[in-house]
């Protein structure tokens, strides 16, 4: 690991786009009262907070943990339409999730999204038939208007030229489709950027520690900054609970006799390196209902995911030896043993999906956005799916425009009158910018590798030319954080200035891949930490 000199703040005047200081940004908060105060720093609160921003309000967004912290950083990285949503007959779900889809993955946020290739397996004796999942992939295709090619089968040969590690016996047919995958951190960073343009204030690492009421109405919150302990507070006209898993805890503030509104289910993946290459992902059908995920993503593989219902705390959520084995066992369904060894685990993670309350299976249960209304007048969201993010920002906002007394409608612009497809910080080809990357290069030091400017270019998209910038300036940051990752330092300090990165945890697991990389070592952490230690 190289030796870090002493990298201060980079760009500290206002046209270098340097955030403020915390204590700047909560001084901020506490002399305004805001038009809406979003808790909560997952996708769905970035979205409404995004939304608002640009529809004028005067928004403040605020965080316990990191943005994307919790849920929204564990997903399975997919941005689709849904094929087992067809099993229950819903083809305008399905259509309106392909709809969102295709505007993030080619309009949006074309440098964060990468379109993939799935096979979908048919064994002997396997819960579906070829000629059903034939039919079922060609109608998928057929809702996203064959935007993606058509939805067909093809012979288990084929299908292992692609995926090596494929299992063949019994293999009597493979059916193909596609959707698009992600690195959901990155693009919640992304999205939290496109707010903060539109005009909100946000802050991380601030828990909510009471409401404010006035006159029986929830009109703000008491917050304590966790890096320093600080406390403070944030008045707004309308209040916003969108902290996901924990939905509850906060109305009960508002209300102690609040009745539960959701219940929770939990997905767990695991991360292992692959063996061989891959140039499609598996889902496999388990049963009637389930599919398990075998995805190449970011040259590594993602298996999962479970789907059990959650009871305990949300903080203490986490892979089980359970979860492991079973994620394990039904990937050996498609996979064959030698890429499912143990020793090639490099990382494992979980989350929770927020979900209806109500009986039944939690693996049949509809992945639907619940919007309430407390007896204090704060609006609770929870629920939906990483797919329909900017969708659900504007369900939230046309629910605010409708509410009784109408308290934000009069300022804020229709969501019909916002452009419907506005792109997030940094689009641009991402082949284009790799290309420029490699061809400008540091002018005194060596080329950058191919595989970081590939990294740089599909996690940052044109902000990546900012990052190669402070590798040019300070060589230092042009060398690898770890010798086995795309990596470079100058990520890091680009993480404490420019995306609120405060912990070496804020970097490792969610501004870079390290630490999903297995690579997050105590000399990286210390490294990491040596240089966010250097902000002032």
């Amino acid at each position: 690991m190289t030796t870090l000199q002493s990298v201060p703040a980079l760009g500290t005047h206002p046209a270098s786009g340097s955030l403020p200081s915390r204590a700047e940004t909560r001084d901020q908060l506490s002399r305004a009262t805001y038009d809406l105060l979003v808790i909560g720093g997952g996708i769905l609160g970035i979205s409404t907070a995004w939304h608002a921003a640009q529809s004028g309000l005067r928004v403040a967004l605020v965080d316990a943990g990191d943005f994307a912290g919790a849920t929204s950083s564990a997903s399975s990285k997919l941005l689709h339409g849904g094929l087992r949503y067809l099993q229950t007959g819903a083809v305008k779900l399905v259509a309106e999730n392909h709809f969102e889809r295709r505007a993030v993955s080619r309009e949006v946020a074309p440098h964060l999204a990468n379109p993939l290739t799935f096979y979908l397996p048919v064994y002997k004796g396997g819960p579906h038939g070829a000629a059903k999942l034939g039919a079922g992939v060609f109608a998928y295709s057929a809702l996203s208007a064959f935007g993606d090619g058509v939805g067909h089968v093809i012979s288990p040969a084929k299908a292992q030229r692609d995926v090596p590690e494929l299992r063949t016996d019994d293999l009597k047919a493979v059916a193909v489709y596609r959707d698009d995958q992600m690195n959901d951190a990155r693009m919640a960073l992304m999205t939290v950027r496109a707010a903060v343009d539109a005009g909100a204030v946000v802050l991380n690492h601030a828990a909510v520690t009471g409401l404010r009421f006035t006159r029986g109405r929830v009109t703000g919150a008491e917050l304590k900054d966790s890096t320093d302990g600080t406390e403070f507070g944030v008045d707004a006209r309308l209040v916003l609970n969108a902290t996901g898993p924990w939905v509850d805890h906060l109305r009960k503030m508002e209300d102690p006799n609040a009745a539960p509104s959701i219940r929770l289910s939990k997905g767990a993946h695991l991360v292992l390196k692959r063996t061989r290459p891959w140039r499609a992902a598996l889902a496999t059908p388990i049963d009637k209902y389930r599919i398990t995920f075998a995805l190449p993503w970011e040259d590594m593989l993602l298996l999962g995911t479970t789907d059990e219902e959650y009871e305990g705390d949300p903080a203490d959520v986490s892979v089980t030896e359970a979860d492991t084995a079973q994620i394990l066992d039904e990937a050996a369904f498609s996979i064959k043993d030698q890429q499912l060894s143990r020793d090639l685990i490099t990382y494992s993670f979980a989350g929770l999906r927020v979900l209806p309350g109500g009986p039944g299976d939690t693996s049949k249960a509809k992945r639907e956005t619940v919007v309430t209304e407390g007896r204090g007048g704060m609006l609770s969201v929870a629920g939906g799916k990483w797919t329909t993010f900017r969708h659900i920002g504007r369900t939230v906002m046309n629910k605010l425009a409708a509410l009784p007394g109408h308290p934000l409608a009069e300022d804020m612009e229709p969501m019909n009158a916002l452009p419907r497809k506005l792109p997030l910080p940094g689009i641009a080809n991402p082949n284009a910018v790799a290309h420029r990357l490699l061809i400008d290069g540091p002018a005194p030091g060596p080329r950058m590798a191919p595989d970081t400017a590939r990294h740089l270019a599909t996690h940052y998209g044109s902000l990546a030319f900012d990052i190669a910038r402070l590798a040019n300036e300070h060589p230092e940051l042009a060398e690898r954080v770890h010798p086995d990752a795309p990596e470079i330092w100058a990520q890091v300090a680009y993480a404490r200035d420019h995306e609120w990165a405060e912990t070496a945890d804020d970097v490792l697991r969610r501004r870079t891949t390290l630490t999903i990389r297995g690579l997050a070592t105590d000399d990286v952490r210390e490294g990491v930490e040596k240089l966010l230690a250097d902000r002032d």
